[in-house]
């Protein structure tokens, strides 16, 4: 009977563990995970010039400016559904005709799971960073399936970590051996 007391102890405290580092880790700011580097382009730009910028810099979308202020984001998606499948010269196209306007946004110190809230709610899958009118960062959906990958390998491991003085699977067989 000790052993399963016993037992039954070491598994809550990694369950209260993996709990308070589930909880810590969506609480933490979006300035901790967030791509701080923004490529951006002006509203009167090419669309060539976006596309060229997102595939020379290897990312998904460009941040549109006007008067250096943030107002939309072009994706890849973008090209897609507002060039490609209305079969348009993109060289006459502008990047204020293809963005998508920004709906929401995040400051740097917006916790993750608030940052999770609205890009669900907006269904947008990047989601820009300001700061005083500034974009300083934007956050992917790979991103966060980065941080999610990372936060589960930390939790994986340490329910797979064996507290000091409990025991091996073998020994559960046996009850009356106290550990």
């Amino acid at each position: 009977m000790g052993y399963r007391l016993e037992n039954n102890h070491h598994e809550h405290i990694q369950d209260f563990y993996a709990y308070m580092i589930d909880e810590y880790a969506m609480a933490k700011p979006v300035r901790d995970i967030m791509t701080k580097e923004v490529i951006t382009i002006d509203i009167d730009r090419g669309a060539t010039e976006a596309a060229r910028l997102m595939a020379e810099k290897h990312i998904s979308s460009v941040v549109v400016l006007e008067k250096d202020l943030p107002i939309g984001i072009i994706t890849e998606r973008d090209f897609v559904k507002k060039i490609c499948a209305k079969e348009l010269e993109i060289s006459k196209i502008k990047a204020g005709e293809i963005m998508s306007r920004i709906r929401t946004f995040a400051d740097p110190e917006t916790s993750i799971d608030v940052a999770i809230q609205r890009m669900l709610n907006h269904n947008i899958r990047r989601l820009p960073i300001m700061s005083g009118g500034k974009t300083v960062g934007i956050i992917t959906v790979t991103d966060l399936a980065k941080y999610l990958r990372t936060d589960l390998l930390l939790q994986g491991a340490l329910a797979n970590s064996k507290p000091v003085g409990t025991s091996s699977p073998k020994d559960i067989d046996n009850p009356d051996r106290i550990i």
